[in-house]
């Protein structure tokens, strides 16, 4: 009788076996949407300026917080020094002398961020969880920008506010330990000063002027008086990266000149204004992407350059041969080298490729000992990961648009359903490495296509410039085609296609459902605007600098020609074209793009009995940062691209995040439009 239980128990599992492998279809286990999104166990590790301490990001009480611990000790034994309750410290750094941490914060999204000091040798007073955090800044409404941290006066930062004109920052000389702000310069509409750059000696030498003719100039700041040195028209571009060690000369990446297209390296004569080639692409192919300078030579370590893997040429030989040791040990990742100790002995090294979201390690340079830290995400089952390759198709016109892929794992490349993630920006780019989108989608049994369409940055101002007026036009036909391409190598089913995207990859989805609804199964725009109109009148006024740029890249409202275009454009405008369903996700703080854009597409949508799904966290913006929004919006927007594209999807969710779906789910007959103030 045992034998014969025995034998029907495999057969059950023998059958269980095929029946998940139907379902499966080939594919790897579904894999839990929170190891994805949900917070990093351990993130942004950092050292002390004196090689003594680590800090490091990590949920306190489910919000990502800093913590600090000896660099010796094990991470277990680090404590707390901020206890933020609603919203992650995504990015900090130590004071030159090591007295502080500083890090900004705004709230809810809106961008005005304030400064934050804490001093990890502080204890925290009785009853407190952490030392005391102080707001150094301490504004409301205002955006401060931080332009240099001094080495030759610690307890200083240089930042910008725009208290006294919302468009305009004024440069303040910020004492780290009291707040005292001392006023250096006055900015205003006649200055349009939006950069500052000081000399390894933090002298000040250098400012950045925006024309209002949308050219830049180069000012050298002399005693009494701006002396232009260096201007670039509204195509090009020309920022300064560092002084040589003798701070006579300075480093520019520029692509100055009718006859240049790629971005290079040149070294600069603020006086005699002459200029020497340092390098641009050896392959020539990309913009030079990176210079790395070390801060104790003043000399520099290394260039990269991004195509369609990162590439780097080292100057240095002693930082090569460590890398190349690094590269070695981990099986040939890509190896970054992160935040260093004032005397660059001791790195803090992160090494990821396409299917491994990374781990990362502290090098020591004197003696090559490489010592495991952690994995940000360690439940990612990186054997079940799906490699990203690059690719390169032709668009409507001939021009050749580089792109990534990410097959799902486990299933023949034929007729798959496919979602095309076009990147925000516009003026921006997708890289190759690990991306979650990609993975969590390719995971649910869907083609991902990551294109770097026109106006996409990286490939040269003439590809650039090949997306000017062309958003919704031939910037889309760079994705339309895409699919054409994969549908014709037999790779996808055309008729489950979707399209998802943030920013201006929302403005895409929407564009895409508009403009060509033959293409799309369904869509999901994600801070997306849908009318250029109200877009671009309701821009931050702190990018007063750049709304001649948006109105020559995008079009003109001021002008007959401009309005007709944007209003063609505008997918609002088309509205009545969406044949396919659509999913929109808001932060109701945006300031780039307004909940205003969102609220339009949906009322429009609706109106004409179209079903809609809207979804508006209150305390985000830009994009959503806490992590219980992140798991409902994507839960949500699983669930939307199985029902129309036939994916997998999970369905099981935890009971914080199902509750705070229904809060930020919104139902389209509640919406009312109201116009957001011009800025």
């Amino acid at each position: 009788m045992k034998t014969i239980r025995y034998l029907i128990l495999i057969v059950l599992m023998l059958t269980a076996g095929i029946q998940i492998q139907a379902q499966n279809n080939g594919l790897p286990p579904l894999i839990d949407r929170e190891v994805f999104f949900g917070n990093p166990e351990i993130t942004g590790a950092r050292l002390s300026p004196d090689g003594a301490y680590m800090s490091f990001i990590k949920p306190l009480d489910g919000v990502l917080n800093i913590w600090v611990k000896k660099v010796d000790e094990p991470f277990e034994a680090a404590r707390p020094l901020t206890a933020d309750k609603h919203r992650p410290i995504r990015s900090y750094f130590w004071s030159r002398d090591g007295k502080y941490i500083l890090y900004v914060q705004d709230k809810g999204g809106d961008e005005n961020f304030n400064i934050y000091a804490v001093a990890p040798a502080d204890k925290p007073a009785e009853g407190a969880e952490v030392p005391l955090n102080r707001d150094l800044t301490n504004l409301q409404g205002v955006r401060v920008m931080i332009f240099s941290v001094p080495k030759t006066e610690p307890d200083v930062l240089y930042i910008g506010l725009n208290d006294r004109d919302p468009a305009w920052h004024d440069l303040y000389k910020m004492k780290i330990s009291t707040g005292e702000r001392t006023l250096m310069r006055q900015n205003s509409a006649e200055d349009r000063i939006t950069g500052w750059v000081f000399d390894w000696n933090d002298k000040l030498r250098i400012a950045n002027r925006a024309n209002l003719d949308g050219s830049n100039e180069l000012l050298r700041v002399d005693k009494d008086a701006f002396v232009p040195i260096y201007k670039t028209n509204i195509f090009e571009t020309a920022y300064p990266v560092a002084f040589d060690k003798n701070n006579e000369k300075m480093y520019l990446v520029t692509n100055k000149g009718d006859d240049v297209d790629l971005t290079r390296l040149v070294l600069f004569d603020p006086v005699s204004l002459n200029e020497t080639l340092v390098e641009s692409d050896p392959m020539n192919r990309v913009d030079i992407d990176n210079v790395r300078f070390s801060e104790v030579t003043h000399e520099i370590i290394y260039t990269s350059y991004e195509d369609e893997k990162n590439r780097i040429y080292f100057k240095d030989k002693s930082f090569e041969d460590d890398y190349n040791h690094i590269k070695k040990e981990l099986n040939e990742q890509e190896i970054y080298f992160g935040s260093s100790t004032a005397d660059e002995r001791y790195w803090i090294i992160s090494a990821s490729s396409d299917v491994n979201p990374g781990s990362a390690y502290l090098f020591d340079r004197f003696t090559d000992k490489l010592t495991f830290q952690y994995t940000p995400r360690p439940d990612i089952p990186v054997k079940d990961m799906a490699p990203m390759k690059a690719i390169t198709y032709k668009s409507s016109d001939g021009t050749e648009i580089p792109a990534y892929l990410t097959l799902p794992k486990g299933v023949e490349a034929k007729n798959l359903p496919l979602v095309v993630f076009p990147h925000g920006g516009p003026w921006a780019r997708s890289s190759w490495g690990f991306n979650g989108y990609a993975q969590f989608l390719a995971n649910r049994g869907y083609a991902v296509l990551d294109p770097n369409f026109r106006s996409s940055t990286g490939y040269g101002k003439n590809f650039v410039d090949a997306g000017n007026n062309e958003w919704g036009q031939k910037m889309q036909d760079d994705l339309t085609w895409g699919v054409k391409y994969l549908v014709d190598q037999g790779i996808v089913d055309p008729k489950l296609v979707g399209i998802m995207g943030g920013s201006y990859g929302g403005y895409a989805t929407l564009a895409g459902l508009a403009f060509t609804p033959e293409v799309y199964a369904c869509g999901v725009s994600i801070v997306g605007p849908s009318n250029l109109f109200t877009l671009l009148n309701s821009i931050p006024p702190y990018w007063e600098a750049g709304r001649v740029v948006f109105h020559t890249r995008m079009g003109d409202p001021n002008t007959p020609e401009g309005k007709e275009q944007l209003a063609r454009q505008s997918p609002l405008n088309s509205a009545n074209k969406i044949v396919a369903p659509l999913l929109v996700i808001q932060g109701a703080n945006d300031p780039r793009v307004n909940k205003h854009e969102s609220d339009q597409i949906v009322v429009a949508l609706r109106d004409r009995g179209f079903p809609v799904e809207y979804i508006v966290a209150p305390d985000e913006g830009h994009g959503f940062a806490n992590p219980i929004n992140n798991l409902a919006m994507n839960a949500a927007a699983e669930k939307f691209l199985a029902k129309h594209l036939g994916g997998r999807y999970q369905e099981s969710m935890t009971p914080e995040v199902a509750e705070r779906l229904k809060e930020i789910t919104v139902d389209p007959k509640t919406v009312t439009l109201e116009t957001p103030e011009k800025k």
